[in-house]
């Protein structure tokens, strides 16, 4: 895991130059030819990475954007009218059957069929009528890492293309670059809270939710802690109540319109007694975590890209092995 996650940098560097004309050309399909919706499919980490996209495709594009239940094709086979739409399925195998009998469904439903993916030869790049590669390379760790990864970089390049937005695709080309320095950052000041944790709270909002959902997954496969991701906003909505005295909660907070929120939060649970790590800015009465400034869009790549080696610092301390967690396979194939 720690190998993986530290070649991020190179994964991404290789998407960007492999990627440019198959990019280029599906993002002047949409522009000549709008969807009236996306609709996202994916589990697991790809489905984190879906997250992250819907928020960065409905705020660069305004196109509603929504995340298929892969159940009911493969389990209901209902059909449902996907004329028009851009259905985006993100894999790192491509081949769970429920995934590919959602982007069956959809492509015989009139959807356009976009798969990222990083198995190039997999039955869901065959179905698909355009493969974004995510030029991750093989990856053995149970535990994605690099992958996912490669799954935000990919939606970066496909939505700054699309908006034909300078000064994204400007940042998105210094991204390999920023996550070598992101995995240097150190957030060793997080273990000791963490150490005697039994259950944790990981907080995110907008673009950085998708990420919160991935850092909770990690501590669950890798260290045995039972995480649970929310909003910051949701938090508020009842889960609050258990964030006592020295409950720990893991926050970030990227710089954009969701950081006041993720702020305030991270202040209110501080005063309830929570111990509260916040990645991204300063709170009185937290744990700060450093983290790189960049595009607003690319800085929950970089907290990502930061947190994975912390928890596998983590994991070892707690003298679990991220490699091997109980009960999970690489590919996760379900129906």
């Amino acid at each position: 895991m720690f190998r993986e996650a530290s070649a991020a940098p190179d994964a991404v560097r290789s998407q960007l130059i492999t990627n440019r004309d198959v990019v280029g050309e599906l993002a002047r399909a949409l522009r000549h030819d709008p969807p009236r919706a996306v609709v996202t499919c994916a589990r697991g980490s790809s489905d984190h990475a879906a997250t992250y996209a819907r928020y960065l495709i409905e705020t660069r594009t305004g196109v509603l954007t929504s995340s298929a239940s892969p159940s009911v094709s493969s389990l209901y086979a209902a059909r449902t009218d996907l004329a028009s739409v851009l259905f985006l399925a993100i894999s790192q195998s491509g081949a769970s059957p429920d995934l590919l009998s959602a982007a069956r469904a959809a492509k015989g439903e009139g959807a356009r069929v976009v798969a990222l993916v990083n198995a190039e030869g997999s039955p869901l790049a065959r179905i698909a009528h355009h493969v974004i590669p995510l030029c991750a390379g093989a990856e053995s760790s149970v535990a994605a890492t690099k992958s996912f990864i490669a799954s935000l970089a990919g939606i970066v390049h496909l939505v700054g293309s699309w908006m034909q937005d300078d000064e994204l695709q400007a940042s998105l080309a210094c991204l390999p670059e920023l996550l070598a320095r992101a995995w240097q950052l150190d957030w060793s000041a997080a273990i000791e809270p963490l150490r005697t944790a039994g259950s944790l709270f990981v907080v995110g909002r907008g673009l950085g939710l998708g990420i919160a959902q991935e850092a909770a997954l990690k501590f669950k496969e890798t260290c045995g802690l039972h995480a649970e991701a929310f909003s910051s906003a949701e938090l508020r909505h009842g889960p609050i109540a258990l964030a006592g005295r020295a409950f720990p909660v893991l926050a970030f907070a990227q710089q954009d319109e969701a950081r006041a929120d993720v702020e305030a939060l991270a202040a209110e649970l501080a005063g309830l007694g929570a111990r509260v790590m916040l990645a991204g800015s300063t709170v009185n009465g937290t744990v700060a975590l450093p983290a790189l400034r960049a595009h607003p869009a690319l800085e929950p790549l970089l907290l990502i890209q930061s947190f994975y080696r912390l928890v596998d610092a983590l994991a070892a301390v707690l003298g679990r092995d991220p490699d091997r967690p109980p009960n999970l396979r690489k590919v996760t194939e379900t129906v």
